[in-house]
């Protein structure tokens, strides 16, 4: 019965709300809390002496308070009325969940571009990191998908993956690690040192998951002879996990991400991920979308049953 109330139904519930509802953007997200406590670390600790020990410190405080506080928070809901505390985990899983946004978001790049490669660009700058106003559309296209790769691991694998080893906690902790690698992990003069072990907790919170999507990726793309092709390009990126997904992405379109991209008005030659450079089309987008979702479908099924067997 505690297995069935207390890790299932929140797990279905909280996927089928992502489905329906997409990205909260009109309610409170814890992420936006995590952002406001981040930011205040950072301006309180990186300064002066010692950064790299300042930051390690703000990290791994920040995560393990989150998991603390989310563990302390569900079992009083649960003491109130258990009632209670399934709904509080379907929310949570709910908002850790972000495959239905970024979707739609990719869909509206492709569907920009359609329009003009102005309007592409700044679709795009919405879902990247880099300086988009210099890309073509085919620079644009690919950033989209190469996204929407990555984020299939980052934000749908990944929490599932933390959500089967140790519940919404373990899950509400993976997104204050990834939120604390998208705040301060740069490799920038400010953050290169205060944001050290903030990158390397993300590696390590990620390696496992990136690899795992690329599989479950050529799996339903039914596609295993693509493994040695994963396998060759996973490590041709910048980050030891992000390059996984992608290349599972490139070998299934028969395409070519990657290349070199502007971050913060820096230049970052990155490696190319694949063999085949081709312009891309709304098929692909098309294609990409339907990979991504049956992935999630997998992945959720998976975390369904995983603990059945511990």
């Amino acid at each position: 019965m505690n297995f069935l109330t207390l890790y299932l139904l929140p797990l279905i519930v909280g996927w089928v709300l992502d489905l329906v509802f997409g990205d909260p953007e009109k309610l409170p997200h814890p992420v936006v809390l995590f952002g406001k406590l981040i930011a205040r670390g950072e301006r309180l600790l990186n300064r002066g002496s010692w950064r790299r020990m300042k930051g390690a410190l703000l990290a791994i405080g920040l995560v393990a308070a989150t998991v603390a506080t989310t563990w302390a928070l569900l079992q009083l809901a649960d003491a109130i009325y258990i009632i209670i505390g399934v709904a509080a985990r379907a929310i949570l899983v709910f908002y850790c969940l972000a495959g239905t946004t970024l979707i739609k978001e990719v869909r509206d790049v492709f569907l920009a571009l359609d329009r003009s490669l102005d309007e592409g660009r700044r679709q795009v700058a919405r879902i990247v990191g880099r300086d988009t106003s210099e890309l073509s559309r085919e620079e644009v296209q690919k950033a989209a998908l190469e996204t929407l790769a990555e984020n299939l691991s980052d934000g749908v694998v990944a929490p599932l993956f933390w959500y089967a080893i140790g519940g919404v906690p373990a899950m509400m902790g993976y997104k204050m690690v990834n939120t604390l690698d998208s705040m301060i992990a740069y490799h920038s003069p400010r953050y290169l040192r205060f944001g050290t072990v903030a990158a390397r907790m993300d590696d390590v919170a990620n390696y496992l998951p990136a690899r795992i999507t690329a599989l479950l990726m050529i799996l339903v793309a039914c596609r295993p002879r693509l493994a040695g092709f994963v396998v060759k390009y996973g490590g041709c990126h910048a980050s030891p996990n992000s390059g996984w997904p992608e290349a599972a992405l490139a070998g299934i379109l028969g395409c070519r991400f990657g290349g070199p991209h502007k971050y913060f008005g820096e230049m970052f030659d990155k490696p190319f991920i694949g063999d085949t450079d081709r312009e891309l089309t709304i098929g692909d987008m098309l294609r990409a979308v339907a990979i991504n979702r049956r992935t999630e479908i997998i992945a959720v099924a998976i975390a369904a049953v995983v603990p059945c067997f511990f």
